[in-house]
């Protein structure tokens, strides 16, 4: 009777830690990049009727809201607490769900904290209906 050694305790929930970690990872990254293209140049592009007035969107690597109809602002994505993306933009705020952070959507000062730094603006340049944001 051959004996085969099975794996320890401490194996098996590392195994289990960095598939759950591998999971969550992707699913940030999909999250954080949907919606918009990144051309050639490094810049990122979305029609303008995919922001909404008074809201925005998460493109990429960036934020991109319209805080009042025909002005579009673009911000980094991620939080300046803890420099991870923020995760959704609402009717009033960019919003960073990890630690309750919000931010404008008008210039991406910090609403609440625990964030005492701004987003980082970005440069949304308008041409017809796209967006580029660099």
């Amino acid at each position: 009777m051959s004996s085969q050694s099975l794996p320890t305790r401490r194996v098996v929930l590392s195994s289990a830690g960095i598939a759950a970690v591998t999971v969550c990872l992707a699913g940030c990254s999909s999250a954080a990049t949907s919606g918009g293209t990144t051309g050639g140049s490094g810049a990122t592009t979305v029609k303008t009727s995919d922001i909404p007035v008074g809201g925005g969107k998460i493109v990429g690597q960036y934020v991109v809201t319209q805080p009042k109809e025909g002005t579009f602002e673009a911000f980094g994505y991620l939080c300046t607490h803890q420099s991870l993306p923020v995760q959704q933009v609402t009717d009033a705020a960019i919003v960073c769900g990890r630690h309750g952070s919000t931010y404008s959507l008008a210039d991406g000062s910090v609403l609440t904290g625990p964030a005492t730094k701004a987003l980082t603006k970005a440069t949304a340049t308008v041409s017809g209906d796209t967006i580029t944001i660099s």
